[in-house]
């Protein structure tokens, strides 16, 4: 792999992004489907370009739980921290923008940009509630609350817990932010043209729950 940073960057960036984790990768980790609290499927190869425009090459992942981007160095995972410093990060061709800790992903640029923040809860085991029953309450257990012993946030999840994804869209307009999660919310961030975008919905079938298909409105309202 060709390195384009020079030395005395590497020891900044490493000093920047590192916070290691003593744990330790195996084929059993990194198979797929094996750790759902990640949004692509495997750890892929990612571009960190960082806002002095300096950048560099890592294999990376997004945990939509902890909601930090995460990469493998030699044996173990770190997770990036003070993403502040970064600019964008693009994974398999999809484009990531820090926002405080967390990073949006960009569905739409234009005069009013929609993002995407993706984001998950985690879903504990059922309890017991009686008459042999059990049941799960997702409520605000996500995975800074629960103990699983620190260090496993990035490693494949215990099997009786569940990830529950719980996207968040985004709209900006300048240094304005706006969020929205179906249509009444979204109408509702436009009264002055809610007919014509309700109409628009209806005929060309947008769907929330499908990024693509908002990606799309967005497009649509940009045009207006």
């Amino acid at each position: 792999m060709k390195k384009i940073y020079s030395h005395s960057f590497t020891k900044f960036f490493t000093s920047l992004i590192l916070c290691g984790f003593s744990v330790f990768v195996s084929a059993q980790v990194t198979s797929e489907g094996s750790m759902p609290q990640y949004l692509i499927s495997q750890f892929v190869s990612g571009t960190i370009r960082m806002k002095n425009s300096q950048g560099q090459t890592q294999i990376m992942n997004y945990n939509t739980v902890t909601e930090k981007m995460v990469f493998i160095k030699g044996d173990k995972y770190y997770d990036l921290i003070n993403p502040e410093m970064v600019d964008t990060i693009t994974l398999e061709g999809r484009k990531f923008v820090p926002v405080g800790k967390s990073f949006y992903e960009v569905l739409y640029a234009g005069q009013t940009s929609l993002y995407i923040q993706n984001k998950s809860s985690l879903l504990p085991p059922g309890k017991p509630v009686g008459y042999g029953g059990t049941s799960q309450v997702a409520s605000s257990d996500y995975l800074s609350t629960v103990n699983l012993d620190g260090v496993q946030w990035n490693l494949k999840l215990p099997s009786d817990y569940t990830v529950v994804p719980r996207p968040v869209y985004w709209i900006r307009r300048g240094k304005e932010w706006f969020d929205f999660t179906n249509e009444k919310q979204f109408l509702k961030l436009f009264p002055d043209k809610a007919g014509v975008l309700k109409e628009h919905i209806k005929s060309d079938k947008i769907k929330f729950d499908k990024p693509e298909s908002v990606a799309k409105l967005m497009e649509y309202f940009n045009s207006l």
